[in-house]
């Protein structure tokens, strides 16, 4: 029981501790609510913080009404990724990346709930991979999204 309190615990100041975040690009409403925000599709970009040049946009559901107004909502398990070489890659650095570290992290619901992405590096292929999947304290998602990037020389 205590370890699993302890792992519990690990896991929220984990998520807690993650200190990337990402820009909001715009949002479409999906359903209109007569109390509270509309659920929404989010867009955001950011920029993989080992690998200066690459890019990245998640498209997300987020859940709206009085507890998505106030942050209690849960938001459902479903993003789409897409990345993109944006600049120079520094092709010696890698090598040194640890396959499935993770990029990125965004909490959907209050605490046990989160959004990451991770990336992997297919160095026979030169293609960097970013997988976005939800995961949960208890139970995950299968639910998954890839995007490749294959490393170009840029001028």
């Amino acid at each position: 029981m205590k370890k699993q309190i302890l792992r519990t615990l690990t896991m929220v100041l984990s998520t807690l501790a993650f200190t990337v975040s990402a820009e909001e690009i715009g949002d479409v409403s999906t359903t209109f609510r007569l109390l509270g925000a509309n659920n929404k599709i989010v867009i955001e970009a950011f920029d993989d913080p080992d690998v200066p040049g690459v890019a990245c946009h998640v498209s997300r559901a987020k859940t709206g009404g009085m507890k998505g107004a106030v942050g209690l909502a849960e938001d459902p398990t479903e993003a789409s990724i897409a990345c993109r070489q944006i600049g120079a890659i520094d092709t010696g650095k890698l090598d040194k990346l640890k396959n499935g570290e993770v990029v990125f992290k965004e909490s959907l619901s209050l605490v046990f709930k989160s959004l990451q992405v991770v990336r992997f590096y297919d160095k026979k292929r030169n293609v960097l991979v970013y997988l976005a999947y939800s995961d949960k304290v208890i139970e995950g998602s299968p639910k998954n999204s890839i995007s490749s990037v294959p490393v170009m020389k840029w001028d």
